[in-house]
Parts: structure tokens; C-alpha cells; sequence
């Protein structure tokens, strides 16, 4: 027993002694879309600077302790969000939302004992992030537009504590969050609302490139910060396949309102290949939607805050995007890759309601298109929301 605690005691002070190590990466994307699926029967076109990322990994310890730290510049750089039909939440339609200025600022255990207890780790993290639940954020993806699924299969920015265990190729994982959504672009979580909300993921990896994983949450009140809205119920399976210059994801995701009242669905496949420095890639998803009071002064923003339940109905979108990005530079952690990108979408209310898609955007049927180019410099964007060692330190997409 003395034995062991004194080799323990070297072994903490041995960690300890070790430089602290920092990655850090920037991102942004310069886009040029148009659509024709835009409220009053017209198209629209846009150019905007998307995703535009600070980030900071800074490990210490022996690894035993790590921060993570992500900052979204969407505020200035999409105040009025990012064209894409189909998409919403946090009081936008047809657009994407900005992300808060703090999009994650996480304080990771990703291995808590070491070698101690082995062949069993422990992890933990603290913070402002991503909860344990469903697929990665669609940021690390390499589909440009984001699908409307978003807030469906991950939920983010909220105060989040969060324990988890990993033995061999199975990881289960617990967290407690607050469940309100952000209200603009500056806010931080209602910590007065911390543990409201819960999740657990269980995830599987049977062989090297492959990971399923099934999540459950329960959110109270998501869109009413005060916490006097509906709750949600929500649930995620999926299968992700990332090996050599291969990618893929299959997910579905179902969302249950107010004990049962509203459901959302969702299903999603998507795939990259990189061959001779090119990334063409696909997505497919059909995905659920529910459709809110617009304001007058706006048709792409839903009345906020919500006193009660607004849902005038439910569209389904399906939505199918192909493209190819162009690595035409990569030198001293410094990428360049232009991409093309282009969708077919198609509109269909269900479940009744008052709502119209065919009178909304005077067709059921549209396309978007996107040129652009992701520039990157030194890390990649990280899969956010995994914070155990064996994912945190594998951070790039192909």
C-alpha cells in the first residue's frame, strides 16, 4: 500500500511538472448564397462571412486537466442570421441563428486517475458547452449549410456539468444543464435554472472509424427563459464512420413538446470522400419543423419572448445538398479550400394547423446555392460536446 501511494504521489508530481501544452485554431467562411425559397414568392441572394471561429485547446497535467474555449463572431458578422431556408430556432425562420460570442468555455478532466484505474477512465467537464446528446456539431462537419435538424439532434451554449465512464469501447456519460436557449447572441445561461434539465449518451465503438451512440434529454422550458413554456423529450441514435479520407453519419433524432402535443422527426445521412485534394461530399435529411408566429417587420423572425404556445403548424423539409471543396492550399497549418455547394428543397405541411408553405413562399419546391471558401488557420474545428481523452485528442475532420 505505501508503495502505491508513494508511486502515485511521483506520478501526480511528475504530471504536474509537465509544460502546459496549447493548440489553437481560427476559421472563417466567406459565402456567397441565394435561394428562392424565401417568404412573398421572391429570391434572395446574400453574402456574409459564416462561421467565423477563435479557438483555444490548453492541456496540462499529464493531460489530467484541460480547457477548451471556442468564440463565435457571428454576432457581428451574421447579426441578422445566415440565409438557409428550413432552418430555425431562437426566434429565426429560414435563416440560421448567430451562435453566442462564448460559444464554448469548458473545463475538461478527459482522464481523470490515469493509469489507476485502468482499464476504466473517468471523465468530466464543467462549463459553457455542448450537453451529451446526440450527433457533433454540424461546425465540424464538412456540409456547409446547416440542416434543419439542428435543434433537433445537439443541444449547446448552456451551463453544463456533465460525468462520464469509458470501459474498452463502451462510454456512458450524465450531465445536468440549464435548459433555457439563449435570447441573443451576448446572453449566458440562466444559472438560476442550472439542473432543470437532464441527458445521458451511451456510446459504442466497436472497431477504429466506427461510433453509434443512443441519447436521451429531457429540456424544461427551452423557449421560455423565465421557465413557464412546455418541456421537451428528446431522443438521438446515430452511427458515425470516419476512417482514412472516408466520413459518414446516420442519425435520427424525434422530439416530443409538451407531453406529447407536438412531435418532431428527423432522419439524416451524409458522406465525405477526399481524393487528390478534392472533398466532394452529400447529405440527405428529412427533418420536422414547427412553424411560429412571424412578425410583421420581419418574416424571417417569430415573436419573443413566448408566453404560451405559438406552434401554428408543422412543415416537413426535405433536403437534399451536394458539393466539393477544393483544397487548394494547405502550408504551415494555414488551409484554403473554395467549395461549391447546392440544394434541392422540398416543403409539405402535416399533422393540419393554419400554416401554408404554398402560400408563404408561393412554392413547395425551391434550390439554394453557395460559393465560398473555408479558410482555417492551425487547428481544425474540433468535435464539440465529446470531452473524454481517447475523442478530445483526435480533433480534425478529414
Amino acid at each position: 500500500m505505501l508503495a502505491s501511494l508513494t508511486a502515485l504521489f511521483m506520478d501526480g508530481g511528475a504530471a504536474a511538472a509537465q509544460r502546459l501544452q496549447v493548440d489553437w485554431g481560427v476559421q472563417a467562411i466567406p459565402s456567397l448564397t441565394e435561394t428562392n425559397v424565401v417568404p412573398g414568392d421572391r429570391s434572395l441572394g446574400e453574402l456574409r462571412i459564416v462561421q467565423p471561429m477563435g479557438m483555444l485547446d490548453a492541456a496540462t497535467l499529464g493531460d489530467r486537466l484541460r480547457l477548451v474555449a471556442t468564440l463565435d463572431f457571428e454576432k457581428y458578422t451574421i447579426a441578422h442570421g445566415e440565409l438557409a431556408p428550413g432552418d430555425w430556432g431562437e426566434g429565426f425562420e429560414d435563416r440560421r441563428h448567430p451562435h453566442t460570442l462564448v460559444h464554448q468555455l469548458m473545463l475538461v478532466g478527459p482522464d481523470l486517475f490515469g493509469r489507476w484505474l485502468r482499464p476504466v477512465r473517468v471523465f468530466a467537464a464543467a462549463g459553457k458547452g455542448f450537453v451529451p446528446f446526440g450527433s457533433d456539431d454540424p461546425m465540424s462537419r464538412p456540409v456547409v449549410r446547416y440542416p434543419v435538424n439542428h435543434h433537433l439532434s445537439q443541444i449547446l451554449e448552456r451551463a453544463v456539468g456533465l460525468a462520464g465512464i469509458r470501459a474498452g469501447p463502451i462510454t456512458l456519460e450524465g450531465a445536468l444543464f440549464d435548459g433555457d436557449e439563449p435570447v441573443s447572441p451576448g446572453s449566458w445561461p440562466a444559472t438560476g435554472r442550472f439542473g432543470d434539465s437532464w441527458a445521458t449518451r451511451l456510446t459504442l465503438a466497436p472497431v477504429t472509424g466506427l461510433e453509434a451512440q443512443a441519447s436521451y434529454a429531457f429540456v424544461h422550458s427551452p423557449e421560455n427563459r423565465p421557465g413557464a413554456g412546455p418541456d421537451d423529450a428528446k431522443t438521438s441514435v446515430s452511427a458515425r464512420w470516419q476512417r482514412s479520407r472516408w466520413y459518414g453519419l446516420v442519425e435520427w433524432a424525434h422530439s416530443r413538446t409538451a407531453g406529447g402535443a407536438f412531435v418532431f422527426r428527423s432522419v439524416l445521412a451524409e458522406g465525405e470522400v477526399a481524393v487528390a485534394g478534392q472533398h466532394p461530399y452529400l447529405r440527405f435529411e428529412q427533418s420536422d419543423r414547427p412553424e411560429e408566429e412571424r412578425l410583421f417587420a420581419s418574416p424571417f423572425r417569430t415573436r419573443r419572448p413566448l408566453f404560451e404556445n405559438a406552434i401554428l403548424g408543422i412543415t416537413r423539409w426535405k433536403v437534399l445538398t451536394a458539393g466539393d471543396a477544393m483544397e487548394v492550399w494547405s502550408h504551415w497549418r494555414v488551409r484554403l479550400a473554395p467549395y461549391v455547394e447546392a440544394s434541392y428543397l422540398g416543403i409539405a405541411r402535416i399533422g393540419g394547423g393554419v400554416f401554408d408553405p404554398q402560400i408563404q413562399y408561393g412554392r413547395t419546391r425551391g434550390y439554394q446555392l453557395s460559393v465560398g471558401a473555408r479558410l482555417v488557420a492551425g487547428m481544425r474545428m474540433p468535435r464539440a460536446g465529446r470531452y473524454d481523452r481517447d475523442v478530445i485528442q483526435k480533433m480534425e475532420m478529414p
